[in-house]
């Protein structure tokens, strides 16, 4: 599966006013491996950036006024992200801003390029509702170092942002890596599977000294709730465990 964590600065918050991509940059992950294929782009908005998006990513007039505007790199970006998934910090955000310059040229949108879009900022809420989700919060939060980020960059922020999504679905490396591995060589021959139900599985079941504790962890909810918990109210049966399992 090849994913591009992608992100864009720009000239200011609005494009429907007017403001424009200064800088792309793209990261590519294939099978959740960073490739080191990544794509790097500055562009030359032809207008200044608004004071307050300049403060945030230092991106001169000056300094972008020798780069190529977007019509003369618009094939080379759809190219690079056309049949990819793209995994973007506040997606709505860059995806319209992109939408709109391949507008400008009369282009199709993202959505008609790439295999679909994964908004890292909803998924980031989702796992920690009511926390700051931004990508220095979640650098913090998965001991990820962002010392060197100062200025907002869209390649470094690309990279960051690699390493934030990686872990927060690190579940699923495992899962991709037994897909892969589920493949057999050409010609081999699949090696057989174990069926559980010939497994003859040991029954543990807890010590005299274990339910003592548990009991006395019970004894204690209880008290905190100033009534019954619900692990009295509602004791698991055998068969429910079967069905749950």
């Amino acid at each position: 599966m090849r994913q591009l964590i992608l992100d864009t600065e720009t000239t200011g918050l609005n494009a429907k006013t007017g403001d424009r991509i200064i800088e792309i940059g793209c990261v590519e992950l294939i099978n959740r491996r960073f490739t080191g294929n990544n794509l790097h782009i500055y562009v030359n908005p032809e207008r200044d950036s608004d004071p307050g998006a300049l403060a945030v990513h230092g991106l001169t007039t000056e300094f972008l006024s020798d780069k190529p505007k977007f019509a003369e790199i618009a094939a080379q970006l759809r190219d690079f992200i056309t049949g990819a998934e793209l995994i973007i910090h506040n997606a709505p955000f860059d995806i319209g801003f992109l939408d709109m310059e391949f507008a400008l040229l009369g282009l199709p949108k993202v959505s008609e390029m790439c295999a679909g879009v994964i908004d890292s900022l909803a998924q980031a809420k989702q796992m920690f509702p009511g926390k700051r989700n931004s990508l220095d919060a979640l650098c913090d939060r998965f001991g990820i170092s962002n010392a060197h980020r100062t200025l907002h960059g869209a390649l470094l922020d690309s990279e960051l942002l690699a390493e934030v999504y990686l872990a927060m679905t690190r579940g699923q490396e495992s899962l991709v890596i037994d897909m892969l591995g589920d493949q057999p060589a050409e010609g081999a021959t699949a090696a057989p599977r174990a069926a559980f139900n010939d497994l003859d599985l040991p029954v543990i079941t807890a010590s005299v000294d274990e339910l003592s504790a548990h009991e006395a962890v019970l004894n204690d909810l209880d008290k905190a709730l100033k009534g019954t918990s619900v692990w009295r109210t509602e004791p698991a049966t055998a068969e429910a465990d079967v069905i749950a399992a």
